[in-house]
C-alpha cells in the first residue's frame, strides 16, 4: 500500500526526499521551509513542506531521517526575507550568529587573531563547525596554517556567497549534526543558494555601510544574478559579486592596548557562480555546478603575537594585500526518482589556493609577517564521492530507510609551514633543516544507515549508524537516536544522542609541520627552547552530544527551552609531554590529545504577536559550563548568556520596518597559565561585562520591481576595543564595531 501511495504521492508533486548529498541538507525542496531567524525550526505545523509528514489518503507518509532531524530542537533556518530585512555588513556570519547556541569566536581562549572571529556553535569551536554551500562541503579555511594556539589567520567559509544570492540558511546544532561526519562536533551551517527558475529572472543588488567613525572600514557591495530556461529541459542561474570592505585604521586600538594591537582587517570579494540543471527525464534531473571566487584582505597589522615591525607597519599603513585566496569549486549530481526509490549521487571538486606574504615559525614570531616582497602559496584540492538512497519500506509500521557512502581525499601542499629550520648542532626526530617535504594528505571513507520510523501516530524514532575509516587514524562508529513525541496538538517533546568526530587536521598530522620557541612559547613546566612536531599518532576528537526540548506552537505563537550536554574527549592541543631532548637541550613536543572538556547549556525560544501587524520574537542562550577539564580554562572566549529579540512591524504592504537588540552576558578569559610565559609574567583575568546592541532597518517597495533599505547598526555607539591576546588582556581581544549607517537597493525582474 505505501508503494501506491508513494507513486500517488510523487504525482502530487510533494517530493519526500529532495536533492542532496551525504553530508548535506535539502536542496531543492519542493516547498521553502517555513521558519524565522531568530528561533528554532519554525516550521509551520500546517504546511505540506517536505520537511513535515504528510497526510494522503488518511494514511501517514513519514519523510526521510534527514528532514526529521531538521525538526530536532536544535536546528534554526534564516530566510531569504531575514536577510534582506537584516542584510549583513560583508559576511553571512554577522546573521548566523543571532541563531540560538551560535557566538562568533577564535578556536581557543588565546585570543590569537582575535579580530578573526567565526560561528561557533555551543561552544565547540569554529574548527567543529562544518561549512556546506548547497549541500557541498567548503574547506578553503584548511589551505591556512594551524598555529600552535590553535587559530588559524582566516576569516573563515561564510563568505564566499553574497547575501542577496542566499535562498535560505540552516543551521543545526547538537545530535542532528552528528549524521554528517568529520567535523560537525558543534553543528553545520548550509547555505543554500537560489535555484534556476522556469521563468526568466534577473537581479541587482547595490549595498553601502558607512561607519559613524573614520577609524572604521566602509563597505560597498554590487551582485547580480540571471536565471531562467534555454530549452523546455535545461534551466540556469548565474551570479556574480563584487564587494569591499576597507580595513580599519592601523592605530585604532592605540590608546587602548599596550601593545601593537590591530583593528579589523579589510576584504576583497570577487565571486562568480553558475549551475546548469538538465531534467533528463520526469523523474531524473543532472546538475552542473561551478564557481571561482577570490577573496584579498586588505592589512590591518594584525601579527598574531601582536609584536609589530616596520614590514608590518608599512603594510598596514598602505592597506596591502598580504594574503589572497583563490577558490574553484566543481561538481556533478544526478538526482533519481525510482518507484520507492529516491538516489543522489555527487562528484565533486574544490581546489584552493592560497597566497600570502612569508610569515615566521619561531616563537614571538610566530604569524609575523618577515618580508613584503615573498610570497608563498599553499594548494588544498578537495575529491569526493557520494552516493545516498532513501526507500520507502512497504511494511507494517510506516519507515524510510535512508543508506549512503561517501569517500573524501584532500591533499594540502603547504612549502611556507615546512620552513622552520633546527638550530645549529641540533636533530628533531631525523629532521634537520628546512625545505622538508611539504605535501600531505588524508582519506576518508565513510558508511552509514538511518531509519526513520512512525511505530504509532505522534511518536517518530529515528536511529542511525555511521562508520568512517580514515587511512591515518583508523575507524570510527558514530550512533545516533533522535524521538520526537507529541504530547498535545501543540506540544511536542524531542531529545536526542549521538556520538560524533573530527578526525586531526592536515597540520597537526604532518611530522614535517615544525615550529620552535625559545621558551616562552612552551608549556608550563618546560624549560628552554622546544620544539613542537606534527604527529601521525593521534586519535580522533569525540564528542557525545545530547539534548532534551520541548516546544509548544500554534500558529504564531511559538515556545520552546532546550537543555543541551557536549561531552567533550580528546581535543588536540600543542603537547605538554617531552618526547626527547636535542643535543643543545631543547625539549620536542608534538601536538597531543586533552582529556575531557565539558559544554552545557540551554537554549530557549518566544515568539508572540503583539497585533496583525507586528510580530515580537526572541531567543536566548545561557552556558552553564564550557571548560577544559584539564587546564580549568574556556574551550573559547564565549557570552555567559546571548539574548537576541526583534520587533518586526509591516506598516502596510510597501513598509516593514524591524528593531533589533542583542544583549552578551559577561565574557570571563584564560585563568590558568599554560605557556611559560604566562607563568612567569601573570596572565590577565580581565572579563568584559554585559553589553548590548541595538540596531533598525526599515525597507520600502517601490514597486513589483524594486526595493530599498535603510538602517542604523549600533545606534548607541556601544564600542569594544582590541588590548591584545588573552595573556594580557583578558577577554578584550576582538573589537565592536561603533554606529554604522547602510543603504540596499534590489531592482529585480
Amino acid at each position: 500500500m505505501l508503494h501506491s501511495i508513494y507513486r500517488h504521492h510523487v504525482a502530487l508533486t510533494l517530493t519526500l526526499s529532495s536533492s542532496v548529498l551525504l553530508p548535506s541538507f535539502a536542496l531543492a525542496q519542493t516547498a521553502t521551509t517555513q521558519a524565522d531567524s531568530e528561533q528554532t525550526a519554525t516550521q509551520d505545523e500546517n504546511s505540506a513542506d517536505a520537511n513535515k509528514d504528510v497526510e494522503l489518503d488518511a494514511m501517514v507518509i513519514l519523510g526521510t531521517a534527514e528532514n526529521t532531524l531538521k525538526q530536532a530542537p536544535g536546528v534554526s533556518t534564516i530566510t531569504a526575507e531575514d536577510i534582506a530585512k537584516r542584510p549583513p555588513v560583508n559576511d553571512l556570519s554577522d546573521i548566523i550568529r543571532r541563531m540560538p547556541g551560535v557566538n562568533l569566536t577564535g578556536n581557543s581562549a588565546s585570543g590569537q587573531r582575535g579580530n578573526n572571529r567565526q560561528i561557533d556553535i555551543r561552544g565547540m569551536g569554529p574548527e567543529n563547525t562544518l561549512i556546506l554551500i548547497d549541500g557541498e562541503p567548503v574547506s578553503s579555511r584548511q589551505s591556512v596554517r594551524y598555529g600552535r594556539g590553535g587559530e588559524r589567520d582566516t576569516r573563515g567559509d561564510t563568505n564566499w556567497v553574497p547575501a542577496e544570492q542566499v535562498e535560505r540558511i540552516e543551521v543545526l546544532r547538537g545530535p542532528a549534526a552528528a549524521r554528517y561526519g568529520s567535523g560537525a562536533m558543534g553543528g553545520v551551517v548550509n547555505i543554500i543558494t537560489k535555484q534556476p527558475t522556469k521563468d526568466w529572472h534577473g537581479s541587482l543588488s547595490i549595498y553601502n555601510n558607512i561607519p559613524e567613525d573614520d577609524d572604521e572600514g566602509a563597505t560597498k557591495r554590487a551582485d547580480f544574478s540571471l536565471s531562467g530556461p534555454l530549452s523546455d529541459v535545461l534551466t540556469f542561474r548565474v551570479y556574480g559579486n563584487v564587494s569591499k570592505t576597507d580595513a580599519d585604521s592601523p592605530d585604532i586600538n592605540a590608546d587602548y592596548s599596550a601593545s601593537d594591537t590591530a583593528g579589523n582587517e579589510g576584504v576583497r570579494n570577487k565571486d562568480i557562480n553558475g549551475l546548469l540543471a538538465w531534467q533528463l527525464t520526469e523523474a531524473q534531473e543532472l546538475e552542473f555546478r561551478a564557481g571561482f571566487s577570490r577573496q584579498g584582505n586588505i592589512y590591518a597589522g594584525d601579527t598574531q603575537t601582536n609584536n609589530a615591525s616596520d614590514v608590518t607597519q608599512a603594510l598596514a599603513e598602505d592597506g596591502a594585500e598580504t594574503n589572497r585566496m583563490y577558490r574553484e569549486n566543481f561538481s556533478i549530481r544526478h538526482n533519481g526518482h525510482w518507484s520507492n526509490l529516491d538516489t543522489r549521487l555527487t562528484a565533486q571538486y574544490e581546489n584552493t589556493r592560497n597566497t600570502r606574504l612569508d610569515e615566521g615559525l619561531t616563537g614571538r614570531i610566530e604569524g609575523q609577517i618577515s618580508d613584503a616582497d615573498d610570497y608563498t602559496t599553499s594548494e588544498l584540492n578537495g575529491y569526493r564521492l557520494s552516493a545516498e538512497a532513501d526507500y520507502y519500506a512497504d511494511t507494517a509500521i510506516d519507515q524510510v530507510l535512508t543508506f549512503g557512502t561517501e569517500w573524501d581525499r584532500s591533499t594540502l601542499d603547504d612549502p611556507g609551514s615546512t620552513s622552520q629550520e633546527v638550530a645549529d648542532g641540533e636533530s628533531v626526530f631525523g629532521l634537520t633543516g628546512g625545505g622538508r617535504d611539504s605535501s600531505t594528505s588524508s582519506e576518508l571513507l565513510g558508511v552509514f544507515v538511518e531509519d526513520n520510523i512512525e511505530p504509532w501516530k505522534g511518536t517518530t524514532i529515528t536511529p542511525g549508524l555511521r562508520f568512517d575509516h580514515h587511512t591515518t587514524f583508523g575507524n570510527q562508529w558514530s550512533p545516533s537516536l533522535n524521538v520526537a513525541q507529541k504530547l498535545s496538538e501543540h506540544v511536542t517533546l524531542k531529545g536526542g544522542i549521538a556520538r560524533a568526530f573530527k578526525a586531526p587536521n592536515l597540520y597537526q598530522s604532518n611530522g614535517n609541520y615544525l615550529l620552535r620557541t625559545s621558551g616562552n612559547g612552551c608549556p608550563v613546566g618546560v624549560d628552554g627552547p622546544c620544539y613542537l612536531l606534527g604527529n601521525d599518532d593521534l586519535d580522533a576528537e569525540t564528542s557525545v552530544n545530547k539534548e532534551i526540548g520541548i516546544q509548544y506552537r500554534n500558529r504564531d505563537w511559538v515556545a520552546g527551552l532546550t537543555y543541551f550536554r557536549n561531552d567533550y574527549h580528546n581535543k588536540i592541543v600543542a603537547g605538554t609531554e617531552v618526547l626527547a631532548v636535542t643535543e643543545t637541550g631543547s625539549a620536542v613536543l608534538q601536538w597531543e590529545n586533552a582529556n575531557r572538556a565539558v559544554i552545557q547549556g540551554f537554549e530557549g525560544t518566544f515568539q508572540m504577536p503583539l497585533t496583525s501587524d507586528l510580530l515580537w520574537i526572541n531567543n536566548a542562550t545561557y552556558m552553564i559550563e564550557n571548560e577544559n577539564k584539564d587546564t580549568g580554562n574556556p574551550l573559547s572566549v564565549i557570552p555567559e548568556y546571548t539574548l537576541n529579540s526583534t520587533l518586526d512591524w509591516t506598516v502596510n504592504e510597501r513598509i516593514d520596518t524591524q528593531l533589533y537588540w542583542t544583549w552578551y552576558g559577561k565574557q570571563e578569559p584564560a585563568t590558568h597559565a599554560t605557556m611559560a610565559r604566562e607563568a612567569r609574567y601573570g596572565i590577565s583575568t580581565d572579563s568584559i561585562s554585559p553589553y548590548s546592541i541595538f540596531s533598525w532597518n526599515a525597507g520600502y517597495q517601490f514597486n513589483a520591481n524594486l526595493r530599498g533599505s535603510f538602517g542604523v547598526r549600533n545606534i548607541f555607539d556601544k564600542r569594544l576595543y582590541r588590548e591584545g591576546n588573552s595573556s594580557d588582556a583578558g577577554a578584550a581581544t576582538y573589537n565592536e564595531p561603533g554606529r554604522s549607517f547602510y543603504t540596499t537597493l534590489t531592482a529585480s525582474f
